[in-house]
C-alpha cells in the first residue's frame, strides 16, 4: 500500500516542503482523530492509482508550525502541491472522487 499508516510526530518545515520537486500531498492529522481515521480507507485507495506520489503524513495540533503555516483548520486536510505550489486542498474527504479531483490537478499542472 502507498500510505503511511501512522502521522509523523516530527515535521519538515515550511521551506523544506516548498523545497519538493515533483508531486507531493502532505496530509494533516492525528491518530486519534475520529475524522482521520474513517477518511483512511478513502485516502488510501485514491492514492493505490498514483504510487509515484510523495504522501507526507504529519501530526498536527496547537502549536505545530507547518499546519499553522497552511492555515489547516480541520482534520485530515490534503494539500496538494507539484514543485512547492499549492494545487488543490481536500477536507475532510467524504468520498474518493473528491480526492481524485485533486489528484487530477496535480496531473494538469
Amino acid at each position: 500500500m502507498s500510505t503511511v499508516t501512522e502521522y509523523a510526530k516530527t515535521a519538515p518545515t515550511r521551506a523544506e516542503v516548498d523545497a519538493l520537486a515533483g508531486a507531493t500531498v502532505v496530509e494533516f492529522g492525528t491518530d486519534w482523530c475520529g475524522y482521520c481515521k474513517g477518511a483512511q480507507p478513502l485516502i488510501e485507495n485514491a492514492f493505490a492509482a498514483h504510487p509515484g506520489t510523495r504522501h507526507l503524513k504529519i501530526e498536527d495540533g496547537p502549536g505545530r508550525p507547518l499546519g499553522r503555516s497552511f492555515r489547516v483548520k480541520l482534520w485530515p486536510t490534503l494539500i496538494f502541491m507539484r514543485d512547492g505550489v499549492e494545487l488543490a486542498r481536500v477536507v475532510r474527504p467524504t468520498g474518493v472522487a473528491q480526492i481524485e479531483e485533486a489528484f487530477a490537478a496535480l496531473k494538469a499542472a
